[in-house]
């Protein structure tokens, strides 16, 4: 095995050109659902002259793009003009000009463009990971993410004989876990560096229940392992090498609630002395809305249909995995292989759709910077 070490700043992304948020429903739905807590945060964050917020992990903006649509609303019918600007960051390899051209409204839906439909908001890209400080000290107002931050900031070891640390051995396991553990350190004391006093940060975190479920591992089958099993049968065929089955190793760790918890119910830990405290921490599942469409019009579509619809959702956010593992081939090999692997799922699904999905199991945080 190939002692390979993957800074995930430098080769992770999204699918661009709008693809992100046309086919991940469910990340939207999700965000949807946790309107209510920001609306509740920015009742007793203190009122200083500008608002700044920051959606960190932000991708193409747009599955975040109705909930800050409204927030604004709420905002200005309250009669607030205060000025308010909002950063959205990502990696550098981000389709930012999408992004830009959605808060505009030249691209999606124009009636959510709020940086046209409102004054006096001024919209900021930053293309640096959201593991490091990126705005000055005691400068936001709020801050959010949302599936973002089960991503490490570095891949601390190949997977052998899986794709995913939900499928790795324990002491591959171990090693994610101390990587996930010393990133979410990072990350708050970075946010906490950032928020002004009586700030907050809302984030909705990937992560395992307290019944152990996690993405696309909700009851029936399980994705990530399918992702392993069409991966493997694409070496077993000689289309792809052992090695490139590997490499295939997603820069992902899984926190359960315990691991989310840590830092702030240890009142020594270096968080809870930099004044983050935890106000609530929750976890929700949002059902696959691929899923809910198939089941409700199962009269008008073919499991074909539902394969087509569910497996690009799965394909916006893990095709740069895999395609990353390919090596020393041309675009055209990576593009046939790649096309290869999906439509091998597309393929199992359209035969038996019974128990495939993508449920969405998130952990929702309220944090406030309260000193």
């Amino acid at each position: 095995m190939t002692d390979t070490y993957l800074n995930t700043q430098s080769s992770l992304s999204m699918k661009g050109s709008g693809y992100y948020s046309a086919k991940t429903a469910g990340a939207k739905n999700a965000i949807d659902k946790t309107q209510k807590v920001i609306e509740n945060a920015l009742q007793t964050i203190p009122s200083n002259e500008i608002l700044k917020f920051a959606d960190f992990g932000s991708a193409d903006g747009g599955t975040s793009q109705e909930m800050w649509s409204n927030i604004i609303k709420i905002i200005r019918d309250k009669g607030d003009n205060r000025q308010i600007e909002i950063l959205y960051t990502d990696l550098a390899s981000n389709d930012f000009s999408t992004l830009f051209k959605t808060m505009q409204g030249m691209h999606g839906n124009a009636n959510f463009a709020f940086q046209k439909n409102f004054k006096n908001i001024y919209v900021h890209g930053c293309g640096t990971g959201f593991h490091e400080q990126l705005m000055s000290d005691d400068s936001l107002t709020l801050g959010f993410s949302a599936t973002a931050m089960h991503y490490v900031s570095e891949r601390p070891c190949l997977i052998e004989n899986h794709v995913h640390m939900t499928g790795a051995n324990e002491s591959e396991k171990k090693l994610f876990t101390k990587q996930a553990n010393k990133d979410w350190e990072t990350i708050l004391l970075n946010r906490s560096k950032e928020l002004i006093k009586g700030g907050r940060f809302i984030c909705i975190n990937f992560g395992i229940d307290e019944q152990g479920r996690c993405l696309g591992n909700t009851g029936g089958h399980i994705m990530f392992n399918n992702f392993s099993k069409n991966w493997k049968y694409l070496e077993d065929q000689g289309i792809i090498s052992n090695q490139e089955y590997i490499n295939a190793t997603f820069t992902q760790h899984y926190r359960t609630v315990e691991e989310f918890r840590a830092p702030f119910d240890n009142k020594d830990s270096a968080i809870s002395k930099s004044g983050l405290i935890l106000k609530s921490c929750e976890t929700m599942i949002t059902e696959c809305p691929y899923k809910i469409h198939y089941l409700n019009n199962k009269n008008t579509m073919s499991p074909q249909d539902y394969a087509r619809t569910l497996i690009p959702t799965m394909r916006s956010w893990s095709e740069t995995v895999f395609r990353n593992a390919l090596v020393d081939r041309t675009e055209r090999e990576i593009n046939e292989i790649v096309d290869k692997f999906y439509n091998l799922y597309i393929d199992e699904v359209s035969n038996d759709p019974e128990g495939h999905a993508m449920d969405y199991v998130h952990v929702i945080m309220d944090i406030e910077k309260a000193y």
